[in-house]
């Protein structure tokens, strides 16, 4: 997505969609933050701010660029979803992102969210490592199970209240903002 419209010599922002987006990840992160949790009243209705935004200014090809965008956010989350990694409410954050951002800017965003991720997820890690340490054992031996038999069997799921949380609805706030200033100063994505 452009977050610049140019009108002859004229360079004028775009503001809407990055105003919106700041005020939804800024509220998205802080409630994942206290509740683990990012609500549907977050995701849905900028879904249908972005593609009623983008009707307007774009038509039916401004709703074809925020259905695209959407379907992007939604598909670089399913998977990790599925294996138990993340909640629904980051789906569905992503997936609202990228309706105002587009395929592009969602798939950029998601890189940039991953890295984000990655470092936090680093850093709970480190800062948390006796409690890690089960973890990886656990695993490991679930890799090797599945490497000798070809079957994934996970282990149960046990619910321990002292294991820290992962809130990545922060990560994709963080990833989003790097992209929405990368945009903002011009910056070449290939």
């Amino acid at each position: 997505m452009q977050l610049f419209l140019t009108q002859g010599n004229i360079i004028v922002s775009n503001s809407f969609p990055v105003l919106y987006l700041s005020v939804l990840l800024v509220f998205a992160s802080i409630t994942d933050f206290r509740y683990q949790k990012i609500p549907n009243y977050l995701t849905l209705p900028t879904i249908l701010c972005a593609m009623i935004y983008h009707f307007l200014f774009g038509g039916v090809q401004g709703v074809l660029f925020s259905l695209l965008g959407l379907l992007t956010g939604f598909a670089v989350l399913i998977l990790p979803y599925a294996m138990g990694g993340m909640g629904a409410g980051d789906v569905k954050l992503m997936a609202a992102v990228g309706s105002f951002l587009g395929a592009e800017g969602a798939f950029i965003s998601f890189l940039l969210t991953a890295l984000f991720g990655g470092v936090y997820a680093l850093l709970v890690i480190l800062y948390f490592r006796k409690i890690f340490k089960g973890v990886f054992k656990q695993f490991f031996n679930t890799l090797l199970a599945f490497a000798l038999t070809k079957k994934y069997m996970p282990d149960p799921l046990i619910k321990d209240k002292n294991k820290p949380r992962l809130c990545y609805g922060i990560a994709i706030a963080l990833g989003t903002f790097t992209y929405i200033g990368l945009n903002l100063s011009r910056y070449e994505f290939i």
